[in-house]
């Protein structure tokens, strides 16, 4: 009787749990939808980029996550990294300020300035921003459930300085989902959290159209289990749902941002290239996010 032959290579199956073929040609590509839904970069639907000469022009935003102590300290901190060729600013933000508590809270006491910047203040954004162009560096906001109160800050800090809020560019976190599953700095509890994020996104529509009020996280639910599938997934109808929260606006919403997980593995490039056609699509067909 003769042994089973051995299969010639082994089976790989990502962290999908799908099933990776060793080569992939033309046919695959039509079963998945066609040329038409790769398309070139720059082109509708994205798949390969939303610009035509994608990095070989411009090198991607360079955001070092940066925060600690005092303003004055963080200031002194972004001016360091712009001055050694940062191109973004991605603030953190102590835990007091990120679950809503002025520094004299004793329920604060050990934890100020600790892993991130602590504000309390309208005049703690002023500091630390003091001396750093909003024109030309755009800064993403680290925060979720105070992220309402700290947009507003940084708004009324660029409107003091003489900036025009609506030509303002930048980012909030604002996902408060993922803090009820992944990190737990939610202050206030579901239904009404969202309607702020909602609030949030439906107020930059009318005041600052070029400010991004959100950031979809997916990479919280992907380190807290999640696939890399489910955390498209999450990233998809989060955008929509925050969409759904400021329906008088939703055609008028068109800035969003997602934080996604990457891996090195070139099979999960997907994780970049079917969340921007999947967007793309949807708001071809829906309007807005």
């Amino acid at each position: 009787m003769n042994a089973p032959t051995k299969p010639e290579i082994r089976t790989v199956v990502n962290e999908s749990g799908l099933e990776v073929k060793p080569l992939y040609t033309a046919e695959d590509v039509e079963k998945s939808g066609g040329y038409k839904l790769v398309g070139l970069p720059g082109e509708y639907p994205f798949t390969r980029g939303i610009h035509r000469l994608m990095y070989r022009k411009q090198p991607w935003t360079m955001r070092q996550y940066a925060g600690f102590g005092n303003p004055h300290e963080t200031n002194q901190r972004f001016k360091y990294l712009i001055a050694n060729g940062q191109t973004g600013l991605n603030v953190a933000f102590d835990l007091p300020t990120q679950i809503g508590l002025d520094s004299d809270d004793p329920l604060a006491e050990g934890e100020i300035g600790r892993v991130g910047m602590s504000i309390d203040t309208l005049r703690d954004f002023e500091v630390a921003f003091d001396g750093i162009d909003l024109n030309k560096i755009t800064v993403s906001l680290t925060i979720n459930g105070a992220a309402a109160i700290l947009i507003a800050m940084y708004l009324a800090t660029a409107e003091k300085r003489g900036y025009d809020v609506k030509q303002l560019r930048g980012t909030a976190q604002n996902d408060i989902l993922k803090e009820f599953v992944g990190r737990g700095t939610w202050i206030f509890p579901v239904e009404p959290s969202v309607r702020l994020v909602g609030d949030t996104i439906e107020y930059c529509a009318e005041h600052a159209p070029r400010y991004s009020p959100v950031s979809v996280c997916g990479y919280h639910i992907r380190e807290s289990g999640a696939t890399p599938a489910q955390e498209m997934a999450y990233d998809r109808q989060g955008l929509r749902r925050r969409g759904d929260q400021a329906r008088p606006a939703r055609r008028r919403v068109r800035r969003a941002a997602v934080l996604q997980l990457q891996h090195l593995r070139q099979y999960l490039r997907a994780g970049v290239q079917v969340p921007r056609r999947s967007r793309a699509v949807g708001q071809d067909h829906e309007g807005g996010i």
